[in-house]
Formats: C-alpha cells, structure tokens, sequence
C-alpha cells in the first residue's frame, strides 16, 4: 500500500505531500489553524474504503515553505495533482482549505470530480457574527496584533475553533486540543512568513452558479454562525448539494468526527465509479 512523502518545488517555495493508500484519489486540504495532521483520523478511513488519500501542507504551513512572494493557492493544488499524475481528484477542504477547494473547483473545474466543503468559507461571502463571537474575535486580534504572547492566542483559538464560542473550555477531547494546539502555536510566531496570496477574481461567492461537479457541504452544529451561513448560502446556490449539520460538533469536523465525515464522503463519491 503506498505510503509516501514528496516536497515539490513551486515558484518561491516547496510544498510537502503525503500519499497513502491506492485508489481513486481524493485530495484533503487543511484549515488555517492547522497542517496536514489535521487529516491523521479521516485518512485511515478513506484508505480503508478503497481510496487514496493525497493531502498537503499549504504554504506556510507544516513543513511547507515560501518566499515572500505573490502566488496562487489553485496554481499550487494543481501542481500537487500534476506531480502525482492526477488528472481529476475529489477536493475535500476544511475551513481556509474548503476556500482553497472551492477556488480551485471555479477555476479549474476539469480538475474536481466533486467536492466535499467541510466547515468553510466562501470568498466574497460575509456570514453573520453574533455578540458573544464578536467579542472573542476581537480579543484574539488584538493578541495576534501585539504577538506579544503567542501561547495565550493559541490557547484562545482552540477554544474557538475545538470547543466552539459560548462551550465550555475543554469540551472537545483533550488529544484533540493538544493536536490543535500543536499545530496552530508555529503558525502564531513573530517573523513567520506566509507569503502573499492571489485572490481568486471575481470571487467565488458571484460564480456559485457555475459549478457542476457533485457538492457536499457539511458544518458543526457548534460552529460559528458566519460558517454555519456559509453552509446555507452554498446549499442554496449550488443546485442537488447535500448539506449536513452534525451535532456536537465544532470547526475541526474531520478531527472531532472523522467517522461521520468518511461516511459522508464516501456516500458522495461512491456513484461516481472511479476517476483520477
């Protein structure tokens, strides 16, 4: 069974994928807060099922590097799938990775088989903030502001984004906090580059309509309502998605509920045979 690990260079930096398992290919894109470990509780999963798990760090993340440069996340997914001879991948994102997906699926629609978007955004779209929430944005942009204490910003963010704003702190399983937390504390550190990302124009909240490919859009009943709307506008623009509401459950979905999600996953992919 493949198991594998490749860096790729791109323009400005290099990208580190992980390939398992043999299969149809489906290609997992991690949140913002996190890197491709995100996915260590789905991956076993979809492999399991008969499928191969691609997943990468993005730039910036994990132990993906860049340049402070201009570049394109859709270039980047696509040379992940030129370099492993992927013509066609199922995209499944989380959060800033289902934006990524997203992007990419508008763009280079020929390169998607279907789409899961996982507790996500939608470039263009501004969902609703409630008080509570406005209130712990705000205190975790002033700690990213001053980074000053990198350590109490990490541990607000796996309160927001493990728990859920207005859950007691600790609600989510520990090893999965620490996980979290372990990811997201590189992320905060003074100096870090991250590089300059190239918007997709127009955005894809004014092009939902175009979209073809089978559509999945699955959100944590615990999640912020700004994503929880997202969910709803996607279902609403992109006709025959299935939209999913899980229970108890906050941001990190293939974290916190990885058996859930591959089933969903596998629901949508099984009719569509093989691809790649």
């Amino acid at each position: 069974m493949t198991d594998e690990h490749r860096w790729l260079p791109v323009p400005g930096g290099t990208l580190h994928i992980r390939v398992e398992g043999d299969g149809p290919p489906i290609l997992l894109i991690h949140a913002g807060i996190a890197d491709l470990r995100a996915w260590d509780p789905l991956v076993p999963l979809l492999v399991g099922a008969g499928y191969q798990a691609v997943r990468y760090d993005t730039r910036g993340f994990g132990q993906s590097r860049t340049d402070d440069v201009e570049y394109s996340n859709r270039a980047d997914l696509r040379a992940v799938l030129d370099e492993l001879g992927i013509g066609r991948a199922v995209f499944v994102g989380n959060s800033r990775g289902a934006m990524i997906g997203l992007d990419t699926l508008l763009e280079s629609p020929e390169r998607c088989a279907a789409f899961a978007w996982v507790g996500g955004g939608i470039g263009g779209f501004d969902g609703r903030t409630t008080d509570e929430e406005m209130a712990v944005f705000e205190a975790a942009n002033a700690l990213e502001e001053s980074g000053a204490d990198p350590e109490a910003l990490a541990d607000l963010e796996v309160r927001i984004w493990a728990d859920g704003i207005g859950q007691p702190e600790g609600r989510a399983p520990a090893r999965l906090r620490e996980q979290l937390r372990e990811m997201d504390l590189p992320l905060l550190q003074p100096g870090r580059v991250t590089g300059r990302p190239i918007p997709l124009a127009p955005p894809a909240n004014e092009r939902l309509a175009d979209i073809r490919a089978p559509v999945l859009a699955v959100v944590g009943a615990l999640d912020v309502l700004g994503t929880r709307d997202a969910s709803e506008r996607l279902a609403a623009a992109v006709p025959g998605t299935r939209h999913v509401v899980i229970p108890d459950v906050a941001h990190m979905v293939g974290m916190e509920a990885p058996h859930e999600l591959a089933r969903l996953i596998v629901e949508l992919v099984r009719p569509l045979g093989s691809w790649g």
